[in-house]
């Protein structure tokens, strides 16, 4: 049976609920509400499963904090026994306008520290899907935007790309990465 691991990094802990920075999470929230499946408190992280058309879909949302996300990630893979290339990883990026998504078969972190962490334990060699979360801050002040809740009107923009986000992880499961970024990364420009 092929299985899947899809990943939304961001930081456990009520005060960072609604924030930037735990974009991946609240993408990870939709996909289960979605598929009717709650999160369960497990090594490394919250982990919710399903299936989708005989692929298993184990999703983590890892309790390690955004800086050592790749401890999470490289435990599941190895403990389930999944493919590197059925990983994907949903991150907030500043570089990236609200509402703008980007779909990656590989590359660098970005300066991102969870995807950072990850590529030190597992390398380059994963998929990675990018939430624009903006850049609307002063000089030095990229900590505080990371960490600050959307506002509502923020969340009305974000929640049409996450709606997106849902249906890219059923693709990437369903076609795979490169089906899957044609179809997709052209609706990610704003």
């Amino acid at each position: 049976m092929d299985k899947y691991l899809i990943v939304g990094l961001g930081n456990v802990g009520s005060e960072y609920e609604l924030t930037r920075h735990n974009t991946g999470f609240m993408v990870l929230d939709a996909f289960a509400r979605a598929s009717n499946i709650v999160f369960e408190d497990r090594r490394y992280g919250f982990v919710a499963e399903t299936m989708l058309k005989g692929r298993k879909i184990f999703l983590l949302k890892p309790s390690t904090y955004m800086n050592l996300s790749g401890n999470a990630v490289r435990y599941w893979l190895n403990k389930e026994n999944i493919d590197q290339k059925r990983l994907l990883v949903v991150s907030d990026d500043v570089a990236l306008p609200l509402g703008a998504f980007r779909l990656k078969a590989s590359g660098s972190n970005g300066g991102h520290n969870g995807l950072g962490h990850i590529q030190q334990l597992i390398g380059q060699q994963y998929a990675r899907l990018r939430m624009g979360i903006g850049s609307d801050y002063p000089h030095g002040a990229q900590i505080d935007w990371v960490l600050g809740r959307y506002s509502e009107e923020e969340q009305k923009i974000l929640q049409s790309s996450i709606d997106t986000a849902v249906e890219i992880v059923n693709s990437f499961v369903l076609a795979g990465i490169d089906i899957t970024m044609n179809q997709f990364n052209k609706l990610g420009k704003k």
